[in-house]
């Protein structure tokens, strides 16, 4: 294995744990101003009130996505296991 190699795969792990990440945090990021409006249009300035919208909006986007995510680490790790004699060289 040359280096690289190695910054490839280290690349291509990093594109997919932040593709496999970004639904969670668009739905996340979306609630959050949504409430933020809320709170600036009537001036409840209460804290936790933003922590359950985002946390259901989570779980959410992890039941929404999840068979997709699911299926690009698996496609990605297949990938990976199955061309790991190339990679090592032997």
């Amino acid at each position: 294995m040359n280096a690289d190699l190695a910054i490839a795969l280290t690349m291509r792990a990093l594109e997919i744990s932040i593709l496999v990440s970004a639904p969670m945090l668009l739905f996340g990021l979306l609630v959050g101003l949504a409430v933020s409006i809320f709170q600036a249009v009537t001036q409840i300035q209460e804290m936790t009130l933003t922590f359950i919208p985002k946390i259901i909006a989570i779980v959410a986007a992890i039941a929404i996505f999840f068979p997709w995510m699911l299926a690009t680490v698996l496609d990605y790790t297949i990938a990976l296991i199955s061309n790991i004699n190339v990679y090592v060289g032997k």
